[in-house]
């Protein structure tokens, strides 16, 4: 049931359109994730398109892990970092683990980050996707085990950073209209 529906007072009755509708709504986060993922993988011969799959996918674990973390719990963190690892042909687990150590990091952060403004998000999560790019290569080496310039690190780091605002704005329209379960 939806938080919704555990309130007191008059409501809709739970027929089968309005479950269907607060179940498409909480997976909003995790669909459109995953469809953005997919859609970086199409062959649109951008220079330096294989980079675009990591940063696309950090802004949208760190802004769903803040602002909806109940649509995006850890084992759907898992399951992206997963198809992360498998579509960008890195090796298993390197993804996956960044990813839940952002939803982690976003989480422990959401209280503080909900009262500033976007600058300051948008400063943390540069800091954030720093961090990510250097575990993420950290982890492409050792699994590897082999070394790897570190050119294509800060170029994660950068493209995600650079990326974040683009993907907020309708990120934070989604948040408010079709991604809430509550207007159900």
């Amino acid at each position: 049931m939806a938080a919704v529906d555990q309130r007191p007072g008059i409501r809709p009755r739970p027929t089968l359109g309005r479950r269907l509708d607060i179940a498409a709504r909480c997976s909003f986060p995790a669909t459109v994730t995953i469809l953005l993922m997919l859609l970086t993988q199409a062959p649109w011969n951008i220079p330096g398109q294989a980079a675009l799959l990591p940063a696309v996918t950090l802004c949208c674990v760190w802004f769903w892990s803040l602002f909806r973390p109940a649509a995006m719990p850890p084992p759907i963190i898992f399951l992206i970092g997963a198809l992360t690892d498998l579509l960008g042909y890195l090796p298993l687990g390197a993804a996956t683990l960044t990813l839940l150590a952002t939803h982690g990091l976003a989480l422990a952060m959401r209280r503080s980050l909900s009262q500033r403004g976007f600058a300051w998000i948008w400063l943390v999560f540069a800091g954030v996707a720093s961090a990510a790019a250097l575990l993420m290569w950290l982890l492409t080496m050792l699994l590897t085990v082999r070394l790897l310039p570190p050119a294509p690190l800060a170029f994660v780091a950068v493209l995600a950073v650079s990326l974040f605002p683009l993907l907020t704005v309708p990120f934070a329209a989604a948040h408010r209209t079709i991604a809430n379960p509550d207007r159900a």
